[in-house]
């Protein structure tokens, strides 16, 4: 079975969206909205209307974005002289995101988007974006139930805009009827839908090593390998888009974690093993991408090792994690991954079933430009009941057809057996 398709989603690990604050007594539930979007691994600039910073100030949204707040057209003191960079950031902003969302969304911003107003940056950056974009609309129920407004929302649902349509209750005008925001979750979900980003790992707890680890030879040398994170932390990332609580085992790198997943750092192969095996109770799904020091020195130099010539260094095996996991796991779904040099299927299927796993991926580490060392890669994924080639692409995607591997792994377990 050869898989060469595209994910549905953006293969960009940095997904970014804009959120649009307009002006109603629901803009503060916009900072949750930021906060569940984080938690999704996508970043958010918000963009507020003069009436929307009548309600909650900028630096709120800049505090829990850690993004620039745009609050108008032009930077301010610039009205008389702008800027060239402040007086097209609309044009910027709009070619940079993925989507843009609008919550709250006001009758008056419907109408502008529908009529095709541009009056401040919002609705101009409606106008200059390709993207795709869902509003949130909160207001009071007679304003709701309007003609005119029933009518511009029909505009937007032909152009393609999502309406994540409002509750009924209490409003804070003291009616009572349609017009409330919907839930944070009903946008965001609906946010995520846009971005193509299935939820299907909601539920799910996602224990994920990643990089490689170091074992002391003296105060200043160690043994290690070439891995550098980056299979293990898209697989991260794309978990959270996914909807996955994600524990982050991670050696050491210089990337950036996923700002969503719980990270435990760790150093040494007997470090990673204590972290995992801490961690294992809390996991549904167990992916090991870590590249695991083999062997380690029998005893490390408490001083540096002068030179004097010719060395034989004293070494003895590391803990074999994975094989530990299998004995140790329960209903937890375990995969690992194996870099080979030769003989790379007959090796990752023995390994396959020498540690009790679901699944693993293989990669011949031999080849140029993929693996170690690389934004790229290119995968045998094997399990019981298939064998999945993944054509060189990019660990985002790789790591994309290694989380659907793990959803047709849940869906076996889950399917009745047949007689």
């Amino acid at each position: 079975m050869v898989l060469n398709q595209h994910s549905k989603i953006n293969n960009q690990k940095s997904m970014k969206i804009a959120l649009g604050v307009t002006g109603g007594i629901a803009a503060y539930k916009a900072a949750e909205i930021v906060r569940l979007l984080q938690d999704h691994g996508i970043r958010v600039q918000v963009v507020m209307t003069r009436a929307a910073q009548e309600f909650v100030r900028p630096l709120t949204f800049a505090a829990l974005s850690g993004e620039k707040v745009i609050t108008g057209m032009f930077s301010s003191g610039e009205e008389h002289a702008p800027n060239i960079d402040s007086a097209i950031e609309h044009i910027a902003v709009a070619q940079s995101i993925d989507a843009l969302v609008v919550a709250p969304a006001t009758a008056d911003v419907l109408a502008h988007f529908a009529q095709g107003i541009a009056s401040d940056f919002l609705t101009t950056l409606y106008l200059a974006t390709t993207a795709p974009v869902v509003v949130a609309p909160a207001m009071n129920v007679n304003m709701w139930n309007h003609a005119a407004t029933q009518a511009n929302l029909q505009i937007l649902r032909q152009r393609g805009v999502k309406i994540v349509e409002p509750g009924a209750g209490y409003l804070a005008c003291g009616m009572t009827g349609p017009g409330r925001l919907a839930e944070n979750e009903a946008i965001v979900a609906a946010v995520m839908e846009a971005l193509g980003a299935s939820q299907d790992l909601s539920g799910e707890t996602l224990l994920i090593t990643a990089g490689p680890t170091r074992e002391k030879i003296d105060p200043v040398r160690y043994l290690t390998n070439r891995s550098s994170g980056r299979m293990g932390y898209a697989l991260a990332e794309a978990a959270l888009r996914r909807g996955a609580r994600v524990l982050l085992v991670s050696g050491p790198t210089s990337l950036t974690p996923p700002g969503a997943a719980e990270v435990t750092r760790v150093e040494s192969t007997e470090e990673m093993r204590d972290a995992v095996l801490k961690l294992l109770p809390q996991a549904t799904v167990v992916i090991k991408t870590a590249a695991v020091s083999d062997y380690r020195p029998k005893a490390a130099a408490g001083q540096k090792i002068k030179r004097k010539g010719p060395m034989t260094l004293d070494l003895e095996a590391t803990p074999d994690i994975l094989k530990e996991l299998s004995l140790k796991k329960g209903t937890q779904i375990v995969v690992g991954f194996a870099a080979e040099t030769e003989n790379v299927l007959e090796n990752a299927r023995q390994k396959l079933v020498s540690k009790n796993l679901d699944a693993i991926v293989v990669n011949d580490v031999s080849r140029e430009g993929v693996g170690f060392d690389s934004d790229r890669n290119a995968v045998t994924i094997i399990s019981r009941e298939e064998v999945v080639e993944v054509p060189e692409t990019t660990k985002w995607e790789v790591a994309q057809r290694v989380l659907d591997q793990v959803i047709r792994l849940r869906q076996h377990r889950k399917s009745p057996v047949k007689a």
